[in-house]
């Protein structure tokens, strides 16, 4: 094995992925295993948590399905609890869970109201997934790493936690929710907080910001949102994988509290 294999190297490390029946979940779980890594999938989708892992079973690779609520403590302890049980460790958290419904007109239409009218109820259940569960992940992973001294986090945010988003690109009469952006902005807080409170425990925290990916959009919201990027494109999910890999393994062993964004050159203009 090379010096540059050696430090991109996630082999028989146990890495927990949250968030791990969405888009980036999944595709995170592939790459990782992929890496010859261990792969903790964990989900509030219970099936298809389970599916994904007997897939990555299937295909020769190490993986368990852990069904979880990361809005409730225990749910979060009792998970961690079973992966130590499985694994023996946690090396990695790859936090990607978060409430961010699909953007068409179906899907948003509870998620969509003027800012002055936006529901609090939605808002509420929104803060307690995306920032919330970010905040009670974090915290039980800490612990395990605490005590083997050592660990690595990554924490999923977007390009909406460092800018607003251009609701002129949007449909008329939809809006990119203010729950989102508030939300990872926050996942960006969280990151340098956790990452300087934990210096010199041999605990790194950095977060990964991705820009637009496609995920079956409509044509309109393609064109305008690709329109603003340098790049003239949405990502495809896979055009993270390299991030992710790089930021879980002793490749940016220099870094910590920092963002790395993936964007298509939409922050740089």
């Amino acid at each position: 094995m090379s010096k540059i294999e050696q430090v991109f190297n996630l082999k028989n490390k146990v890495v927990l992925v949250t968030g791990a029946a969405g888009l980036i979940g999944s595709r995170f779980c592939k790459a990782l295993a992929e890496a010859e890594a261990k792969v903790a999938v964990a989900d509030i989708q219970e099936q298809k948590t389970l599916t994904l892992a007997q897939e990555l079973q299937t295909q020769g690779f190490q993986a368990a399905g852990f069904p979880v609520d990361i809005t409730s403590p225990s749910s979060i302890r009792g998970m961690m609890n079973r992966i130590k049980n499985n694994f023996g460790q946690l090396d990695v958290l790859v936090h990607c869970a978060a409430m961010d419904p699909k953007f068409d007109r179906a899907n948003m239409k509870k998620h969509n109201a003027s800012f002055e009218d936006f529901p609090l109820e939605i808002w509420q259940q929104a803060i307690d997934v995306n920032l919330t569960g970010a905040f009670l992940c974090v915290q039980e992973a800490a612990r395990a790493m605490v005590k083997q001294k050592h660990g690595v986090m990554v924490l999923v945010s977007s390009i909406y936690g460092i800018v607003a988003p251009d609701q002129r690109m949007y449909q008329k009469g939809l809006f990119k929710p203010p729950y989102y952006s508030v939300s990872k902005a926050g996942i960006l807080g969280l990151t340098r907080y956790v990452a300087s409170y934990y210096a010199g425990k041999n605990i790194r925290v950095n977060a990964l910001s991705p820009g637009g990916i496609y995920n079956d959009h409509e044509e309109q919201f393609v064109r305008e949102y690709s329109s603003r990027t340098i790049l003239n494109r949405m990502a495809d999910v896979s055009e993270l994988e390299g991030a992710l890999l790089f930021l879980a393994s002793d490749a940016s062993s220099y870094m910590t509290g920092a963002n790395l964004v993936v964007d298509g050159g939409w922050t740089a203009w």
